[in-house]
C-alpha cells in the first residue's frame, strides 16, 4: 500500500494523477476533508480521513502501508507535523518515506521552510526507515499567485533583482515522487529537483509576454517593499519571514543550479518556462 499525504494540494493533485498513469494499485490518500478529494475516489484510489494537526488520527490511515510520501502544508509546524508522521510510520511498519523537502534545507538554517525541512531530514535519516528525499526548487506554479495582476496589470512583482533561479514545474516534481514510490534503487537517496534553465524574473515576464500576446514587465522589489505589500495582503508574521529567506535564496544566486535528476528519476524532460506559461496563458490573461 503506498499512502499520499497532501493529496489535494499543488503537489499532491498530481503525484495522484502520475500513479494512475503509472497504473499504481493500492493507493490510499491522507486527507482533512474526504468531500474535497473525489477525485483521488475517480482515480481509483482510496481516501482516509486524517489531519496533521491531529496526530492521533495517522495511525489508522497508515494501518498496512509500506511506502508514504510526506508532504505537509506550508507551516511553522512544518518539523512537529513530518515528527508525528515519521514516529506513527515506523509504529506503523512503514519501510520507505518519500519526502518532499525544500532547496536549501539545513538543520542550522535560521528559522524557516530551510530549517524545519533539514530538522525533519535529520529526523528521517535518523529514524531506522527508509527514506529518499526530495528537495525541489521554486515552483513555476508560485507565480499563478500573481496571475490576476499580471492579467490586469501587465506587471509581475518579485524581489530578486537580476538573479536567477532554474524553477521548476509541480508536475515535474510529482513525476519524480511517483517513480520513487513505486519503483526501487532510490532508497537513501537525496535528488535536487529543478526545471531544465535558470531565468530571472525579467526572463519569465518576457516568456508570459510571448505565451500570452501582451506585454508583461518585471517590476523588481525592494525587501522592504515585499515585507510591507505581502504584510498589508494579510500574510502572517511567521510567513512573511519565512518569505523573505527564500527570497533571499533566490536573489543569492543559490537557486540557479540545473540538475538532471528530473530525467534520470522521473523519465521524462523536465517542462520549459515557455511550455508552462503556454498552459497557463489563459489565467496570465492571454489576448
Amino acid at each position: 500500500m503506498i499512502l499520499i499525504t497532501g493529496a489535494t494540494g499543488t503537489t499532491g493533485r498530481e503525484v495522484v494523477g502520475e500513479l494512475q498513469r503509472l497504473g499504481a494499485s493500492g493507493v490510499r490518500a491522507v486527507v482533512r476533508d474526504p468531500a474535497r478529494a473525489s477525485f483521488v475516489r475517480d482515480a481509483g484510489f482510496e481516501t482516509v480521513e486524517g489531519d496533521f494537526d491531529r496526530p492521533e488520527t495517522l495511525d489508522a490511515a497508515l494501518e498496512g502501508v509500506g511506502r508514504a510520501l510526506l508532504l505537509t502544508p506550508p507551516s511553522p509546524h512544518t518539523y512537529a507535523y513530518q515528527r508525528d508522521f515519521i514516529e506513527a510510520a515506523k509504529r506503523a511498519g512503514v519501510r520507505r518515506i518519500v519526502k518532499l523537502s525544500a532547496l536549501g534545507a539545513d538543520a542550522s538554517a535560521p528559522e524557516g521552510f530551510g530549517r524545519w525541512h533539514g530538522q525533519a531530514e535529520e529526523f528521517l535519516k535518523a529514524s531506522g526507515l527508509g527514506w529518499t528525499i526530495l528537495r525541489p526548487n521554486f515552483f513555476m506554479q508560485n507565480l499563478l499567485g500573481q496571475a490576476q495582476t499580471i492579467a490586469t496589470q501587465g506587471a509581475l512583482y518579485q524581489p530578486g533583482g537580476d538573479a536567477r533561479a532554474s524553477l521548476i514545474d509541480a508536475r515535474d516534481i510529482a513525476s519524480v515522487a511517483a517513480r520513487a514510490l513505486t519503483d526501487e534503487g532510490h532508497e537513501g537517496k537525496t535528488y535536487t529537483l529543478t526545471g531544465p534553465e535558470a531565468l530571472s524574473y525579467a526572463e519569465a515576464a518576457a516568456k508570459i509576454s510571448d505565451a500570452t500576446g501582451k506585454h508583461v514587465r518585471y517590476v523588481s522589489l525592494t525587501p522592504e517593499q515585499f515585507r510591507e505589500g505581502a504584510l498589508a495582503q494579510g500574510l502572517p508574521e511567521w510567513l512573511v519571514s519565512a518569505l523573505e529567506l527564500l527570497n533571499e535564496l533566490f536573489a543569492s544566486g543559490d537557486a540557479a543550479e540545473v540538475t538532471d535528476d528530473v530525467r534520470g528519476v522521473g523519465g521524462k524532460e523536465p517542462k520549459t518556462f515557455d511550455e508552462f506559461a503556454r498552459d497557463h496563458a489563459a489565467a496570465f490573461g492571454s489576448e
